[in-house]
């Protein structure tokens, strides 16, 4: 293997990997930036109000996208690995 088909495939996974957590983080930190907003307006300081919601949000986008992450992730796969002997 060359040198620049390692790197070729550490970018495409390090893209897949971006376009599969970039949701879920942005839903996470809009859902943070606003628990935090009413908390400071509150004054209250709990973190289980903060937590919770976070938890929710992720389980919600979760299932939701999981079935176009996996077909996504199943595409990747099926690329790599019938890539495989013509890159070898």
């Amino acid at each position: 293997m060359d040198i620049a088909i390692i790197t070729d495939l550490g970018r495409e996974a390090i893209a897949l990997t971006l376009r599969l957590g970039l949701p879920i983080l942005l839903a996470t930190l809009a859902v943070g930036l606003i628990t935090g907003l009413l908390q400071a307006m509150t004054q209250i300081q709990e973190q289980t109000i903060a937590m919770v919601p976070k938890i929710l949000v992720v389980l919600i986008v979760l299932s939701l996208l999981m079935p176009s992450m996996l077909t996504a992730m199943m595409e990747y796969t099926q690329t790599l690995i019938t890539g495989i002997p013509g890159r070898l």
